[in-house]
């Protein structure tokens, strides 16, 4: 018969794939940092592949360690899930969820139902902000956990799914052929506000900021009346709206990666459970 998979192998995984420090996951795991090495080469063993590359700066997936980690979440989850209904154990409490304006429209309804089906004694609360802000209610506690904004580098095992940020404008409007270009951007420390910025200066397309707000809503009415374009996440495009062609004459833009941040190194067990339900739950891209 052939070896199965450990549940406590697959954790001490995850653990080690979420923090890419072997330190950090055996203090989450409760075990040495020796203690994590021997799982996973017994794991490796089990799978017959390597799993993990140990480098200078910490430690990063293999490609069949990237495969394994998608099905190593969703079998944990289905592992808690079981267990603790046969136990009769529900969790319970507040939980303090942030999301930006672009995620919460698109991906917010979906992940939220889902939880609150499995978990009808938590109550979720909800906070939609830019990723700055976020951080800084996550650094003050003000919230548990949050999906944020990040540099999409194709190795940060953080990163949950990937969006293009699109230049959007109204659909049959000119806007995006006016000199100096019209813009309707976020934050001014946001990401999406940076960036098209910084993409337009290095092209030397002249530019004005025609309004600046942290409100998706106000973005977006400002687009609709055809007094400026925009730079969403693809997915956020509102269906009355359009992502602009590259005959429009726009420089590129860079992809940005959706990731969880957390309040605190060791979340609570209800944060936890809702962070890997966000990772299973949350499509990727």
């Amino acid at each position: 018969m052939g070896q199965s998979l450990d549940i406590d192998l697959l954790r001490s995984f995850v653990a080690i794939a979420e923090t890419g420090v072997l330190g950090q996951a055996a203090a989450r795991v409760g075990r040495t940092q020796s203690a994590l090495s021997m799982q996973m080469q017994r794991l490796e063993g089990v799978v017959e592949q390597p799993l993990l590359f140990r480098t200078g700066r910490g430690v990063t997936l293999t490609a069949a360690g990237e495969r394994l980690l998608a099905h190593a979440r969703q079998l944990l989850a289905l592992h808690d899930e079981t267990l603790a209904e046969l136990r009769g154990e529900q969790l319970s409490g507040v939980l303090r969820f942030g999301c930006p304006d672009d995620y919460a429209v698109v991906f917010l309804p979906h992940l939220l139902r889902g939880f609150a089906s499995l978990n009808p004694r938590v109550q979720l609360e909800v906070v939609c902000a830019p990723t700055p802000r976020l951080r800084e209610l996550l650094a003050r506690h003000a919230i548990d956990l949050a999906l944020v904004s990040v540099m999409a580098s194709a190795d940060d095992a953080d990163v949950i799914r990937r969006e293009p940020l699109v230049w959007v404008g109204q659909r049959g409007g000119s806007a995006a052929s006016l000199d100096p270009l019209p813009l309707a951007l976020g934050a001014p420390d946001a990401f999406d506000h940076q960036a098209p910025r910084q993409a337009l200066e290095a092209a030397g397309r002249a530019y004005r900021l025609a309004c600046a707000s942290s409100s998706l809503a106000g973005l977006v009415a400002m687009v609709r009346s055809g007094q400026a374009i925009t730079v969403l996440t693809q997915t956020a495009v509102p269906d009355d709206l359009q992502v602009l062609p590259a005959d429009a004459g726009l420089p590129a833009l860079p992809t940005v990666g959706i990731a969880l941040a957390f309040d605190r190194e060791q979340p609570s067990a209800l944060v936890s459970a809702f962070g890997s339900h966000v990772r299973q739950a949350l499509p990727l891209a």
